[in-house]
């Protein structure tokens, strides 16, 4: 295993809920409840899980751009929370995001060149002709014309926004990027294109990086690494082949299940989950997909499983296994 650039620990993120005249907190929102993973160099790690799970708070708790409620988040060994202002400011050079809605997330009142310009403007870095080329190439790296760096936002089609907010996240040649839901929003003959770029982009400039999405068929293919999250909590974490070839978690298998297959032949037993996703207000006694698990026990609704060990880094969390019987 390469070093971890990035080593998360127990992260809370709760939101508190303030109502009333005085605004008083009468509850919180637990998006993010003790969630513990790493990053390494050069690795592409997914996040999963359906709305609502808590994938989007833990990356943008990662950038230290929402504030913890507990739990640590290291760069290199060294925890974020203690650094100051401008050493955070510079931190951040090198942990760009990409975000998921292309056309709400770019500046329509600006030129693509000063969309681009703009980060380098923050950080004091790329100036005079080095500035020309250097947004020449991140137009040219995402598949686009330096030419049309004159253009505005609403002149380019969705997978083209899309490749300009990849071009940005780029600008200041971060290690690490940080995908939230970076394909949803696209047409699936896009999707593939984006895809196909960010893994040309990772391989090309030596990036790590986070694939936050609801859809497993999307990170099956990019990522070496995948963490699946319910209700604030990773239920199951492995590598993709592991996750794909044997799942463990019910929950993980429901999600697979509905992942189409591209064979009109085959038949696919799916798995239909009852019911919704619980508030995360009030989240379940015990372990929290017990209220629409197909494999419910007794045990469920009192005990929070512990998470067991399967080897070479599967685990998960789930009652139907225990540490004397995991394989």
């Amino acid at each position: 295993m390469n070093e971890a650039l990035i080593s998360v620990r127990d992260l809370k993120v709760h939101f508190p809920i303030k109502r009333g005249i005085l605004s008083r907190t009468t509850g919180y929102v637990y998006a993010v409840d003790g969630v513990s993973f790493e990053l390494a160099r050069g690795e592409t790690l997914g996040i999963v899980g359906e709305s609502g799970c808590g994938k989007t708070t833990a990356g943008m708790a990662v950038t230290q751009l929402i504030p913890l409620t507990a739990g640590t988040v290291m760069w290199k060994g060294r925890e974020m929370g203690e650094m100051g202002r401008s050493e955070l400011r510079e931190l951040r050079q090198q942990m760009q995001l990409i975000f998921q809605d292309p056309y709400s997330s770019l500046n329509p009142r600006m030129r693509v060149n000063d969309i681009l310009s703009d980060p380098m403007d923050v950080h004091g870095l790329f100036g005079g002709s080095q500035r020309r080329d250097r947004l020449a190439f991140l137009l040219e790296t995402v598949g686009l014309s330096p030419d049309q760096g004159r253009r505005f936002p609403h002149e380019f089609s969705g997978g083209q926004r899309q490749r300009i907010g990849i071009a940005r996240a780029l600008a200041l040649d971060p290690s690490v990027i940080i995908g939230d839901e970076p394909v949803s929003a696209l047409d699936v003959s896009i999707q593939a294109q984006i895809i196909n770029l960010l893994m040309e982009l990772k391989a090309n400039f030596d990036l790590s990086m986070i694939i936050i999405s609801h859809d497993l068929a999307v990170v099956e293919y990019i990522c070496d690494r995948i963490i699946v999250m319910y209700l604030g909590k990773i239920v199951e974490s492995a590598a993709y082949s592991d996750l794909y070839g044997a799942p463990k978690h019910p929950y993980t298998r429901a999600l697979l299940s509905a992942v189409p297959v591209p064979d009109p032949m085959r038949k696919k037993q799916r798995i239909i989950l009852k019911g919704d996703v619980p508030s995360p207000m009030d989240p379940p006694s015990g372990c929290r997909f017990h209220t629409r698990c197909p494999e419910r026990m007794a045990i469920c609704d009192r005990e929070i499983p512990e998470t067991v060990d399967f080897g070479n880094g599967h685990t998960a969390a789930c009652h139907l296994y225990t540490r004397a019987n995991a394989q």
